[in-house]
């Protein structure tokens, strides 16, 4: 009878230590999907979002941010060019919203014929390309700019233009790489 319940404790272990394994091995399956699934990430090209993303900054990108929800105005996505076959997102701030004018005039964006008084950005805007005249945003239409204004590739040129809301990949939300500027994006 010792014997039986030996060989019962032993496997009792030997059961519990596979169980646990098993266990493991779902969660790391199970995490890297979700990452898979809802997450990206992109290494930032030129310095148009300094200083809040540097160049050659690695991002992550929530996929899923904009699911169930709409980007608000001053939110930093990710989204490709309409039109362009390119493997190449743009990282920028949304400025502009759906079915609102813009312009930029004497160095600052106005909204609606508003000045955009809780702007990111202080610095007069040098170059007012597209935006000179009204740009009237359609209904699933975003106005977007770089926080390195006069440095930056954004609405305000014919390139890039408006970025259609089904072309927004995600919400850009936290410094991946380099370790000594990670964390998350305002």
């Amino acid at each position: 009878m010792r014997a039986f319940q030996r060989r019962y404790q032993e496997n009792t272990v030997l059961l519990t230590v596979c169980k646990w394994i098993a266990d493991m091995i779902m969660a790391i399956v199970l995490a890297y999907a979700l990452v898979l699934f809802t997450c990206g990430r992109t290494t930032i090209a030129g310095g148009s979002m300094q200083p809040a993303i540097q160049n050659a900054d690695t991002v992550l990108i929530n996929r899923m941010a904009y699911a169930f929800v709409h980007p608000k105005r001053y939110s930093v996505v990710a989204f490709k060019v309409s039109g362009v076959e390119s493997s190449r997102i743009y990282v920028k701030r949304i400025i502009g919203l759906p079915g609102e004018t813009v312009q930029i005039k004497d160095g600052h964006v106005y909204i609606d014929g508003n000045l955009l008084e809780n702007d990111i950005v202080r610095e007069d805007i040098l170059t007012a390309g597209l935006a000179a005249n009204e740009i009237h945003l359609g209904k699933d239409e975003y106005f977007v700019l770089g926080d390195n204004r006069n440095n930056s590739e954004d609405s305000r040129f014919a390139n890039i233009g408006t970025v259609k809301e089904e072309n927004i990949i995600g919400s850009v939300w936290a410094i991946m790489d380099p370790i000594s500027r990670s964390g998350l994006i305002h």
